[in-house]
């Protein structure tokens, strides 16, 4: 099994949304943080060489998957879409950073912030994407993040070939993710979950 999409989007830009309709579109698993059984903080050996600037066995990490969304994945999606030059590259994007960060700040940010207290001994893998996301540690700063989430998409456009990139938003539902894929829609909603009323 090969990647058929890989995800650069950021997470909470409708990351769980997509692995529903992506998994029910190509008839196999999606990739998420949520299916790292240590997320957030222990994301694995794979992810843990990526981030130590190593290269993992791609073919490992993703073994029994289709495709690819959300962190760590879109962090990676460099690399990725050179490891696999037949997957298409989904850009799913917020209406501004500044709703980006709101969503953001609502929901992932202050359960990263929990591995800033003294003591804390459970891993550091978002902590350590949020770093490798700004640059430095300074993560838990609103123009810090809004800079670093334009950036990304910025570098994201300009690398990838028009024709394999496919710039996505929420209320964009089926149709585009369709066509990329050269699929019917499906005769049902498009499947919104991990809304940020359902953190907490």
């Amino acid at each position: 099994m090969t990647l058929r999409v890989v995800g650069a989007g950021l997470p909470r830009t409708g990351t769980a949304s997509l692995t529903v309709a992506l998994e029910h579109l190509l008839g196999g698993r999606v990739h998420h943080m949520s299916t790292i059984p240590g997320h957030p903080f222990d994301l694995g050996s794979g992810w843990e060489q990526a981030l130590a600037g190593q290269t993992p066995d791609w073919e490992q990490v993703f073994g029994g998957y289709i495709a690819a969304v959300d962190w760590p994945a879109s962090m990676f999606w460099r690399e990725l879409s050179e490891a696999y030059p037949d997957a298409f590259v989904l850009l799913s994007l917020r209406d501004s950073a500044k709703t980006w960060w709101e969503s953001a700040n609502a929901t992932i940010l202050p359960v990263a912030r929990m591995a800033l207290a003294p003591g804390w001994k459970e891993g550091s893998g978002l902590t350590d994407l949020l770093e490798r996301f700004v640059g430095d540690k300074g993560w838990d700063d609103p123009v810090n993040l809004m800079a670093a989430y334009e950036r990304h998409n910025d570098a994201v456009r300009q690398a990838v070939a028009p024709h394999r990139l496919l710039v996505w938003r929420a209320t964009d539902g089926w149709e585009p993710l369709c066509c990329a894929l050269g699929v019917s829609a499906p005769d049902m909603p498009f499947p919104w979950t991990n809304r940020r009323e359902e953190w907490g």
